[in-house]
C-alpha cells in the first residue's frame, strides 16, 4: 500500500484477511492485494514433488488459502500443493510466471493467478497459449456458468478469442458503486438514504453533471466530494467504450480523454483534497482526518472490506468513521480489479486441477467457496463478507454490514456487476494507465498544457511499448 505505481498493478485480488480476519494489511493496495504474503523465489525448493503434487503460483496468499481450505474440508482429495507466492511489487510476478510457463516441466505451474491489471495477457494476449480451456479440465462450462449466473464481464475477460474457450474466471465480483459518509450526507443533503443519494449524484445517468452539482453543494458546506482524482479514474477507465489498444494502435477513448477535464475541474474548484490513491493522505481521508471531510469513494465491495474498514480509525460503531458509511449506485457503471484463476494446458493433473478451480470459481452451492465467502463463513461465523462472481450465490446471501450501519451492500453491488464492461481491457493496462495518470497530473498541476499532456503520454507509450502511436 506504499508505492504509487502499485495502484495500477494491484487492482483486484483480496488479501489474506479472507483467512486471517478483516483488517489485514498488504504490501500493496488491497485493491490488488499482494497481502502480507512472503515472496518465494521459486516453487518447491525442498518441497514435495510427484504425481500427487499440484504447483500453484499466485501473487498473494489468497488463492493458496482457498486451496488449503478445500484440502482441509475434502480429506479424500489426495493431492498436496506446492505454493509459490511472488508479490507484484516492482513488477516481479509476471516475469517469473512467464519464465515458469515457458520452461514447462515438473516445476511448471499447474494453477496460476492473474489479476485485473494484467489478466488479458494470460487469457487473450501473449501468454494465452499456455492456458487450458476449462472444458479440458472436466468442467461443464456452459451449464455451470449459466446455473451460477456468473457475472458476464468476468466471462468476457476470461475467454480466449482465438478459439472462444473459457480459460479463466474470477471468484469475486468487482462491480463498482459509490461509498459515502452518512454524517456528511445528512449535514449537506438532509438525508443519508442510499436511494436519495443515488439521485443526487446522478446514478445511472451516464453523466458526471449531477455529480459535480453535488460537489458544489458539498463545497458550500466545507466538504470535498472525493479524496483525489484517482477516485474518479477507475470509474472513467472501466466505463470507456474502447481500451487503450485497437488493432495494434494506441487509442484514447473520448471518455478517457475527458478525464483530463474532469480531473482539472475537481482541482480548480477545490472539490477534493488532491490526494493520490494508496498514499497516506488518501487513507487519512478515510478516517476523516484530511484537510476537509471527504464525502465518498468509488469502488467495489473489496474497497470497503480491505481498504476503508482497516483505515477508518476504528473497529466498532462510534470509533473513527466505522458505521458512518453507506453504498449507492454510481453515475456510470464500472468494475475495478479482480483475480482470475487459470490452469496450465500441459498439467498432468487436469482432473484434480479442474476440481479445485470449479470449487473456487463456479460452485454455487452452500459447500462452495463463493457461498462461504459471501456470507463470511469460510472460517466459521463472523468472517468478512464479500461480493462474489456468482449471482446465484449473491441472491441467497446476506450482505448486511455493521460498517455500513446495517445496510445490505449486495443491494448496490449486485446490480453494479451487470453494468460492468469487460471488453475494454488490454494486456498493457497497468503500464499505460500509469503513463496516463502521470500526464493528467502534469496537466492539472499546471506543468503541462492539455495538448502537452496528451503528447507526453503518447511519447511514453511510443518509447516503451511495442504499440503504434499516431
Amino acid at each position: 500500500m506504499k508505492k504509487r505505481i502499485l495502484a495500477t498493478l494491484l487492482s483486484g485480488a483480496m488479501v489474506a484477511t479472507l483467512f486471517t480476519g478483516c483488517g489485514g494489511s498488504s504490501s500493496a493496495p488491497a485493491a490488488g492485494g499482494s497481502g502480507d504474503a512472503k515472496e518465494e523465489a521459486a516453487a518447491g525448493e525442498g518441497a514435495a514433488s510427484g504425481d500427487n503434487v499440484i504447483n500453484l503460483w499466485s501473487f498473494t496468499d489468497e488463492i493458496p488459502g482457498m486451496v488449503e481450505k478445500y484440502i482441509e474440508t475434502h480429506p479424500d482429495f489426495g493431492y498436496t500443493v506446492n505454493t509459490t507466492i511472488i508479490a507484484t511489487t516492482d513488477g516481479a510476478y509476471q516475469p517469473a510466471l512467464d519464465q515458469a510457463l515457458q520452461a514447462g516441466g515438473a516445476d511448471a505451474p499447474d494453477i496460476y493467478a492473474a489479476e485485473g491489471a494484467f489478466v488479458l495477457k494470460y487469457t487473450q494476449g501473449d501468454a494465452a497459449e499456455y492456458a487450458a480451456a476449462y472444458e479440458d479440465l472436466g468442467i461443464d462450462v456452459a451449464s455451470e456458468v449459466a446455473d451460477s449466473q456468473i457475472a458476464q464481464y468476468t466471462v468476457d475477460i476470461g475467454t480466449r478469442p482465438s478459439d472462444g474457450k473459457l480459460v479463466g474466471l474470477g471468484y469475486q465480483a468487482t462491480g463498482g458503486a459509490f461509498i459515502y459518509r452518512r454524517s456528511i450526507a445528512q449535514d449537506t443533503f438532509g438525508t443519508d438514504d442510499p436511494a436519495e443519494i443515488a439521485k443526487i449524484i446522478g446514478a445511472g445517468s451516464g453523466s458526471w453533471d449531477k455529480f459535480f452539482e453535488a460537489a458544489e453543494t458539498l463545497k458550500g458546506k466545507g466538504y470535498g466530494i472525493i479524496s483525489g482524482d484517482g477516485d474518479l479514474w477507475h470509474a472513467v477507465e472501466n466505463s470507456s467504450d474502447a481500451g487503450w489498444i485497437v488493432d495494434g494502435k494506441l487509442v484514447i477513448d473520448p471518455k478517457r480523454e475527458a478525464f483530463l477535464d474532469l480531473s482539472k475541474k475537481l482541482k480548480d474548484n477545490d472539490y477534493h483534497n488532491d490526494t493520490q490513491d494508496w498514499q497516506d493522505a488518501w487513507f487519512a481521508d478515510m478516517k476523516g482526518e484530511g484537510p476537509k471531510g471527504i464525502f465518498g469513494f468509488f469502488g467495489p465491495a473489496w474497497l470497503i472490506n480491505y481498504t476503508l474498514a482497516p483505515n477508518c480509525g476504528g473497529e466498532a460503531v462510534g470509533e473513527g468513521t466505522y458505521g458512518d458509511w453507506a453504498v449507492c449506485a454510481p453515475p456510470i457503471g464500472f468494475f475495478w480489479g479482480g483475480t482470475w484463476v487459470l490452469a496450465n494446458k500441459d498439467t498432468t493433473k487436469a482432473e484434480a486441477v479442474g476440481e479445485l478451480i470449479e470449487w473456487i470459481t463456479l460452485n454455487s452451492t452452500e459447500d462452495g467457496l463463493q457461498y462461504k465467502w459471501a456470507n463470511g463463513t469460510l472460517n466459521g461465523e463472523g468472517g468478512t463478507k464479500d461480493c462474489v462472481a456468482s449471482g446465484t450465490v449473491m441472491a441467497n446471501s446476506n450482505g448486511e454490514l455493521e460498517f455500513l450501519a446495517g445496510q445490505n451492500m449486495f443491494d448496490a453491488f449486485v446490480p453494479a456487476n451487470s453494468y460492468a464492461n469487460g471488453k475494454n481491457l488490454t494486456q498493457y493496462d497497468e503500464t499505460i494507465n500509469q503513463y496516463w495518470r502521470d500526464a493528467v497530473r502534469g496537466y492539472t498541476s499546471g506543468e503541462l498544457s492539455r495538448d502537452e499532456a496528451i503528447e507526453s503520454f503518447k511519447q511514453n507509450v511510443a518509447d516503451n511499448l511495442d504499440i503504434v502511436v499516431e
